[in-house]
């Protein structure tokens, strides 16, 4: 389903709002005023029925409803409100002696006495009190008709709550353009997002925006900056691996064209076959540290790395056999003091490995023969450490750079041992440092 607009559902709870709010406050209005009606309207007719009670209506003679209509005909006006109110005076039996001559004329007496009943006069309801008169001998009827007031409790909520509603619906026509006004710095930005070319990754301003907006403006320009960084890198990547892939191949090329000339003596075809043997080797070797370097960067690797303890003693005795072939051809001494917990204490084992490999691969392949080679674990730091290297500060800034490599070096490498070892050691939240003094290069992953 298609997510509607904010702006569109804010509007539309707010017109629901105002029209619930409005329509219960004129119901309860429209209550309340009915109550209040009903009982002026019946006190009034109450008082007159009092009133009339209080008349001798023993000393009425038949010309007496005659002459009373006479008299009320000549009153101006009198008539205007004939339907509003209407009386009549009964005996005890029944037989009606005295009406309004309007309404009261065609009241009958239904046998209840001493209170309100409704009854039906000329197809319209009328609510009519019925009480005695003084003298207990007659019957006073007043009576109102109903319609009239339901007209009267209209009218009061035409006069009283029409303003009212007006206001309620310019208060919300109002707010409709208060939102309509405050999303217009959010319309913006989207028509400039969807303006964007792909390859503009500059930050997004949040000027205008509300404040509610900025912490989602912010996360986006850092994501926007992971993403300008991530293509850099790369690009920096790709040129740097193409450059580096440049020179072994072009190698391998001359190897094999030698190796295949006619009329070659055979020992230099097999001097040309091995140097073809190990530049296959060292392209196999660059090729596979890209391919390591680049899952380490990958979030999806990353989501897919273990957590688990990690036992240092047990993860570098295998490296140490892994190596003793190499160690012996070149005479290395190697010595170690390993604790089980190390500066990373839980992670992905064979991350870890790959720091120590690292680490180890490059003392090894950088140290003269008969060099002294020292392995120190502890749970504050990782430390390797090897004789014979004579480094300058500014080579030991770089170390840690992709592809680089101190110039003067006779062993072939990649350029990216050390480069992998700081990646992990960043991921597991420890820092790399080199140092090297009195012709021992060291090594050292901190725990931070």
């Amino acid at each position: 389903m298609k997510n509607t607009s904010l702006r569109i559902r804010l509007m539309m709870a707010f017109i629901v709002i105002f029209a619930l709010f409005g329509g219960l406050s004129a119901g309860v209005s429209w209550f309340e005023t009915k109550e209040k009606i009903d009982e002026f309207f019946d006190t009034y007719q109450i008082a007159l029925a009092r009133q009339l009670s209080s008349v001798d209506w023993a000393d009425l003679d038949d010309d007496s409803q005659s002459r009373t209509n006479r008299l009320v005909k000549n009153i101006q006006n009198a008539d205007d409100e004939d339907e509003a109110l209407g009386f009549a005076v009964f005996t005890r039996d029944g037989q009606k002696v005295f009406h309004d001559n309007e309404n009261g004329k065609n009241f009958y007496y239904g046998g209840y006495i001493g209170g309100f009943m409704t009854q039906t006069v000329e197809d319209e309801q009328w609510r009519i009190v019925w009480i005695f008169s003084a003298d207990e001998k007659y019957i006073i009827a007043v009576g109102q008709e109903l319609k009239y007031r339901n007209d009267v409790i209209w009218d009061t909520l035409e006069e009283f709550i029409a303003p009212w509603i007006g206001g309620l619906l310019l208060a919300m026509l109002i707010m409709l353009g208060i939102i309509s006004r405050e999303f217009r710095p959010l319309r913006r930005l989207s028509t400039d997002l969807q303006n964007r070319s792909a390859s503009d990754l500059s930050p997004v301003t949040s000027d205008g925006l509300p404040a509610e907006i900025e912490p989602l403006v912010k996360a986006f320009n850092r994501h926007l900056a992971q993403i300008d960084s991530m293509i850099r890198r790369e690009r920096g990547f790709i040129a740097n691996a193409s450059h580096e892939l440049r020179t072994p191949l072009a190698g391998l090329k001359i190897q094999l064209e030698v190796a295949r000339m006619d009329g070659i003596e055979e020992a230099a075809r097999n001097e040309a076959l091995d140097n073809l043997e190990q530049g296959l080797a060292r392209a196999a070797h660059l090729v596979e540290q890209l391919l390591i370097l680049s899952r380490l960067e990958s979030s999806v690797f990353q989501n897919k790395l273990n957590h688990e303890k990690i036992d240092w003693q047990i993860l570098a005795e295998p490296l140490f056999y892994e190596y003793q072939k190499k160690m012996q051809q070149k005479s290395v001494r190697l010595s170690s003091d390993i604790n089980a917990q190390g500066p990373v204490a839980e992670g992905d084992m064979l991350l870890c490995s790959l720091l120590l490999r690292n680490l180890l691969d490059n003392a090894l392949k950088y140290s003269p023969d008969r060099a002294d080679i020292n392995i120190t674990v502890t749970p504050e730091k990782l430390t390797v450490s090897n004789s014979g290297i004579s480094l300058s500060p500014e080579t030991l800034s770089r170390l840690s750079e992709r592809f680089f490599r101190p110039a003067g070096q006779a062993e072939q490498g990649s350029g990216l041992g050390l480069s992998i070892v700081r990646f992990i050691a960043d991921y597991y939240g420890c820092s790399l440092h080199f140092s090297n003094q009195n012709n021992i290069f060291t090594a050292e992953v901190v725990k931070l």
